[in-house]
């Protein structure tokens, strides 16, 4: 192969011109690659891909899925020259898995809806870590973001039976964790008390069914927005920011909020 004309537009076309990098004669960056040394670079390509997503950049989707694909492929690479499994492993557990997960297709068992799926395929993963003598937290990984993290230990352990009533029971607990952290005196309740008021946050925003990291990441796209139209404001008046009083602050504040509320532009 010499050229890129050469190689199919899919799975297999990618899958060899990784290889063809990753050969005698490829490029020595990419053949020098390890499982360890991508992980933090294929994290990153995730992130990049949601951030796609949550822009509505449908050009950046497919430029950030080819990425990710990419990663993926390294890793199956990698595993294929160590001769520690190979793709046809990969593809044939994932296979397995879902033929094992959704009964109401390719076995006897009825879905009528997305809930009772998600039912099913929650209580034959209860099951299937039962008999590995697992907790049922166990697989929610400990590198996760820490939002992320607790979001995933409060999903399973909700679908467990673990979990409140209703959503009033859930904002109670919110209330009675900050007022927890106003009483707490030492440093070190200090923390504790406010990881507590984070854990019962993110359940709340398990309830109202929306993701507690998607949340905060608008959340600092908001503040950003604002703080940099606050900043455009008091260059245009030739005022320093930092030199101005808290009130004119808070003012300034307001007033972004109120620009971007009808559509201000911050550039």
């Amino acid at each position: 192969m010499s050229g890129t004309d050469d190689y199919t537009l899919d799975f297999d076309g990618a899958s060899a011109i990784l290889r063809r990098l990753r050969g005698p004669d490829g490029c020595p960056w990419d053949r020098g690659q390890t499982r360890e040394d991508l992980k933090s670079q294929f994290l990153e390509e995730c992130y990049e891909l949601a951030e796609a997503i949550d822009s509505g950049d449908v050009g950046g989707v497919v430029e950030e899925l080819g990425d990710v694909v990419l990663h993926l492929l390294f890793q199956l690479d990698i595993g294929r020259e160590r001769e520690e499994f190979t793709a046809q492993d990969v593809f044939g557990g994932l296979i397995d898995k879902l033929r094992r997960r959704h009964p109401h297709v390719f076995g006897d068992a009825d879905a009528d809806d997305a809930d009772e799926v998600m039912a099913n395929w929650q209580a034959i993963k209860r099951s299937e870590r039962r008999e590995a003598g697992e907790s049922i937290l166990d697989g929610v990984p400990k590198s996760m973001p820490a939002l992320a993290q607790a979001q995933a230990l409060q999903q399973r352990a909700g679908h467990a039976g673990f979990d409140w009533d209703d959503v009033s029971g859930v904002l109670d607990k919110l209330a009675e964790e900050v007022g927890e952290l106003a009483e707490s005196e030492t440093a070190a309740e200090r923390e504790a008390e406010f990881g507590d008021v984070l854990f019962a946050a993110v359940n709340a925003a398990r309830w109202l069914d929306f993701d507690a990291e998607g949340a905060l990441r608008q959340a600092n796209a908001r503040f950003y927005q604002r703080f940099a139209l606050m900043e455009r404001m008091c260059r245009d008046r030739g005022l320093s920011f930092e030199a101005l009083p808290l009130d004119d602050k808070e003012r300034l504040w307001q007033d972004a909020k109120r620009r971007l509320a009808v559509g201000g532009d911050v550039a």
